[in-house]
């Protein structure tokens, strides 16, 4: 190797351990500078945890702050309202005690007027008793007659007056004999005349509803009995649930009612879901099923006897007759069964056949309305025909039907034989029964009197009566003297036997819909 080429040699070495060199210590200035920078941003990290953590600390004082704030508000305001209740309470107690306390007082009272008044009969008796001697002293002393004298003197002249009185009777009681057998005699000639057979069958006030099991029987019942009750409360009917295999009773006065429940039992068994809030439902589609089959009876009914134009109003009502009776007889078949005699009588007169046909089937058409209304049926029906536009010869003939006008028509005059044949033939009435219903209907009647009642119902033969009343008009303390002011008017107004209990229901229900 030349001495040229080992000076470059030389040279490129010192020229590379030059940049070895210069590159080691750029190296280490800029780790130096990344060491820097990291131990700045560290403390920035740092800096900025130390405020965040300030700040959240501060956040969470004030939540806890504002927590504990409403937290004594709910406690202070929970604790205003139990010492509202508390106040309430005590105040309905202290009137509860008031109450009590001045019943005793009358109790007390009472218990001293009868005492007192115990004492002055008891006076009054022993003062009776000497007037008496005294007074049978005196008249021994002017009669000149002994006490015994006298009984037989008294004796012997009843004995003769009665023996008149006898021959008078006798003779009075042939004459009601002879008048009696000439009434039968025209009703058994009135029965002769007629020349239709129309069925009757004397109503009763119960119905038969068959089961496919008895199993059913604790289903319609229900948890305790929470079923029957809604059904009885809705309906109005008395559910009975007896021995009889696969059958239970609907009882009621009414059949309108009596077969409304029919319908919704029918319904519930064939569903075969039974709560309450089921009974309701099956109940009002009995209801509209019900109007359906009015309207199918009235139709039946115009199609029979041939009357034909009468208001759809009419038609419904005509309808309704048919869950009605009166003195046991279906009003509807009375109706029809008039009808038709009526339509004969007048074609043997010859007069106006459909006139007497149309008035004798709607004569009664106020008893389809008359226990929904104040008023007699006669009033009711001429009313209600008048509105629907029936003529004046018609509104006559209902009115004179009962004798409440004289009838100034041949048709009303028929109208009104038709209706005593139909009536008093044997077999067509049955009196208890209407007297019965009569009572019911008047119990419903004078419970229905009170404010705030919305439904009764009469049910357990009469020996117990169910008010529905308005919970927005009558509270609970209100229901307890409704049922003692019921009970004291019943009392009053009414003639029954044995007892009769008031249950007065007050029932609220809130509703909302999900949209």
């Amino acid at each position: 190797m030349d001495m040229y080429t080992l000076s470059y040699v030389i040279i490129a070495a010192l020229v590379i351990f030059g940049l070895a060199v210069v590159y080691l210590v750029i190296r280490k200035q800029m780790s130096e500078q990344k060491v820097r920078i990291a131990e700045e941003t560290a403390k920035r990290i740092q800096e900025d945890a130390a405020k965040e953590a300030e700040r959240l600390k501060k956040e969470a004082r004030l939540e806890a702050k504002d927590e504990s704030i409403r937290i004594r508000a709910d406690f202070e305001r929970e604790m205003k309202e139990r010492k509202g209740e508390l106040t309430g309470l005590e105040r309905r107690l202290q009137s509860r005690e008031d109450h009590l306390e001045n019943k005793e007082k009358n109790i007390d009272n009472r218990e001293k007027v009868i005492k007192k008044f115990e004492e002055d009969m008891v006076k009054l008796k022993e003062a009776l008793q000497k007037g008496k001697d005294q007074l049978i002293a005196e008249l021994e002393k002017a009669a000149a007659f002994s006490k015994e004298d006298a009984k037989r003197e008294l004796l012997s002249r009843l004995e003769t007056e009665l023996e008149a009185d006898a021959s008078k009777m006798i003779k009075a009681k042939e004459e009601e004999v002879k008048k009696e057998a000439d009434k039968r005699a025209r009703e058994i000639l009135a029965t002769a005349i007629q020349r239709c057979a129309v069925d009757h069958v004397v109503e009763t006030t119960t119905s038969m509803v068959e089961l496919p099991s008895d199993d059913l029987k604790g289903r319609i019942i229900g948890r305790e009995g929470r079923n029957i009750r809604a059904f009885e409360t809705l309906t109005g009917v008395d559910l009975i649930v007896d021995d009889t295999p696969e059958a239970v009773i609907l009882s009621s006065f009414d059949p309108l009612r009596r077969e409304t429940a029919r319908l919704t039992l029918q319904k519930l068994i064939v569903d075969g879901r039974i709560h309450p809030a089921r009974v309701e439902e099956m109940y009002n589609k009995a209801k509209e099923e019900l109007k359906t089959a009015m309207w199918d009876h009235g139709e039946k009914a115009a199609l029979e006897v041939g009357v034909h134009g009468l208001p759809p109003v009419i038609i419904q009502l005509l309808g309704r007759l048919h869950y009605r009776t009166s003195y046991g007889q279906n009003v509807l078949q009375h109706s029809v069964e008039m009808a038709h005699l009526a339509g004969m009588l007048a074609a043997e007169l010859g007069v106006n056949v459909n006139l007497a046909k149309r008035a004798a089937l709607l004569h009664d058409i106020g008893k389809a309305i008359d226990q929904d209304t104040e008023g007699t049926h006669t009033r009711l029906g001429v009313a209600f025909a008048e509105k629907a536009g029936e003529s004046p010869e018609v509104l006559h003939a209902i009115e004179a039907h009962h004798g409440d006008v004289e009838p100034r028509t041949i048709e009303a005059v028929i109208v009104q034989v038709t209706d005593a044949i139909s009536s008093a033939r044997p077999g067509a009435r049955r009196d208890t029964l209407e007297a019965y219903v009569k009572r019911l209907e008047k119990l419903e009647t004078v419970a229905k009197s009170f404010d705030g009642v919305e439904r009764v119902y009469a049910i357990s033969a009469g020996r117990e009566v169910r008010v529905i009343v308005q919970p927005d008009r009558i509270d609970d303390q209100g229901s307890v003297k409704l049922a003692h002011d019921i009970a004291k008017k019943v009392e009053s107004e009414l003639e029954y036997p044995g007892e009769i209990k008031v249950t007065v229901i007050r029932e609220t229900r809130a509703s909302d819909v999900a949209k």
